[in-house]
């Protein structure tokens, strides 16, 4: 499968690849189809640079800018350029990915991913993810706007802290009536 890099996106113009990137784990948004269903797509599918650079490494896809290919490396700074803290953000979406779930960007949610069980259309991301350095420091105010979105639109707040490359410690946060 093939994609070309364009701007901050990676498009796969072939509907026969849209259709299957798509169904093999819900990745990207196909073009102009607001609450795609695996099956139904029609339309070239938009990948963000950590999906589309996932890809690459999982070797599902080829990422090309005009006629040259786009390496790993390219692609690795291209995304480092785009997002702060890039390297910690990929070992937890990663390990999400890697693990089963369906990973989608979190910023209407205001943290860094919205991780689903079996994918959207089908359930509402039950985890709202924050990526946090090991050393970073969280606030007591931090955690109860975290907590308070999260539990107003009845998600759990997980806190993701890389440990090493391949693994991640979490938080969650719950929120409990007396």
């Amino acid at each position: 499968m093939n994609g070309e890099l364009i701007e901050n996106r990676i498009v796969v113009w072939n509907i026969q690849d849209s259709q299957n990137l798509f169904a093999q784990g819900y990745y990207g948004k196909p073009l102009g189809i607001a609450k795609p269903k695996p099956g139904q797509i029609d339309a070239p599918l938009i990948l963000d640079l950590m999906e589309g650079y996932y890809l690459l490494l999982e070797s599902k896809i080829k990422i090309c800018q005009g006629k040259r290919k786009v390496t790993e490396e390219k692609m690795q700074s291209i995304c480092k350029a785009e997002y702060h803290d890039f390297d910690k953000k990929f070992i937890v979406y990663k390990k999400f990915r890697d693990d089963g779930y369906i990973v989608g960007a979190g910023i209407k949610f205001g943290c860094d991913f919205a991780v689903y069980q079996k994918g959207p259309g089908i359930d509402h991301a039950p985890f709202l993810v924050q990526v946090y350095n090991k050393g970073d420091t969280i606030t007591s105010t931090g955690v109860v706007l975290a907590g308070r979105l999260a539990t107003s639109v009845r998600k759990h707040f997980i806190l993701a802290i890389p440990r090493s490359k391949k693994n991640v410690d979490y938080l969650a946060l719950d929120w409990w009536k007396a």
